[in-house]
């Protein structure tokens, strides 16, 4: 058995809590060589936040690693806030967060809803951004959305009518939109039973069991963030990152995709690769969604290096 590519656990040697405006606090972490070449990880979700496993897949020796919990998220105060939260103001978060540390231009790492963070940033300030490594690839366009919770991949079966038969059977043909209704109310009694539906189907596509508690508050944040954006297409003009690849071609880039990702399947990764096939395609057969996963964590490990100018390019 292959040892775990993950480096080992540590802490942060640096952490604040940073005004962004509109009466957001995002709290950002930094990691690893404080001199080292910088890398945004940009987390999941949306809503997710950062975890300190997601510190294990940078080489202490030789990047900054700087994490940020975007708006409503994790530590990031208030928590659930969805008022003044957009794409567009992640985006200018970042580029702030990039003026106020002093780094003039960093690498870029971002899987799933961050695959998607990723992209939206760098088409808008290319010259900000060294290279890029993607994974898990989601571009948040109403058809991907619509797949998701129609299940029309096919995968979990059992799991996508579970997750159906939580809503009554004459609001099924708009699940997202019963969903939303559900997640977004303030009265706890129908959102958190809807919240519990909505993250357990997440977890059975990740291999995860289901919640053993009704949804803490932390999850219920989530899930509202994430509701939010889904519910507005993230947000994004139909297939306007796909549009904007003209501004990538010049940066470095990497697409890591686990091939049987039921999260954010490989077709979406495959049309990005077309769009823009400038950059390295690293398909990993038998991998799903998991960052964490050894064979996922040893493809990004792999990509960042290369697109960090340290080794061969990735094949």
């Amino acid at each position: 058995m292959k040892s775990s590519p993950l480096f080992p656990p540590s802490k942060p040697h640096t952490a604040r809590q940073m005004a962004v405006g509109d009466g957001h606090l995002l709290y950002v972490e930094e990691c690893a060589a404080v001199h080292g070449q910088p890398v945004l990880f940009l987390h999941g979700g949306p809503g997710s936040g950062c975890s300190p496993a997601q510190r294990r897949l940078f080489d202490p020796q030789r990047y900054r690693a700087i994490f940020v919990d975007q708006r409503g998220c994790g530590r990031s105060q208030p928590s659930g806030r969805l008022e003044a939260n957009t794409t567009a103001h992640l985006v200018a978060d970042l580029e702030y967060l990039r003026e106020a540390l002093g780094i003039p231009a960093w690498i870029v790492f971002g899987g799933s809803w961050g695959s998607l963070l990723a992209l939206s940033y760098a088409q808008i300030y290319p010259e900000s951004v060294k290279g890029l490594v993607l994974r898990g690839i989601f571009l948040g366009t109403a058809e991907e959305i619509q797949d998701y919770v129609r299940g029309s991949n096919g995968c979990a079966p059992a799991a996508w009518q579970t997750f159906a038969n939580a809503i009554p059977a004459d609001e099924q043909h708009d699940l997202l939109g019963a969903y939303a209704r559900r997640i977004l109310t303030a009265e706890p009694s129908i959102a958190l039973p809807a919240v519990r539906a909505w993250l357990d189907y997440e977890r059975a596509l990740m291999g995860e069991p289901p919640l053993a508690e009704l949804p803490d508050a932390t999850q219920l944040a989530k899930a509202r963030v994430q509701m939010h954006y889904l519910s507005q297409d993230c947000f994004l003009n139909p297939d306007q990152l796909l549009a904007g690849i003209d501004r990538l071609r010049h940066i470095p880039a990497v697409i890591v995709q686990g091939m049987a990702d039921t999260v954010c399947p490989p077709l979406t990764a495959r049309k990005l690769h077309r769009a823009w096939p400038e950059a390295t395609w690293m398909p990993i057969n038998g991998a799903g969604h998991g960052a964490l996963t050894a064979p996922i964590a040893r493809a990004c490990i792999k990509a960042l290096g290369w697109v960090a100018g340290d080794t061969a390019a990735p094949c």
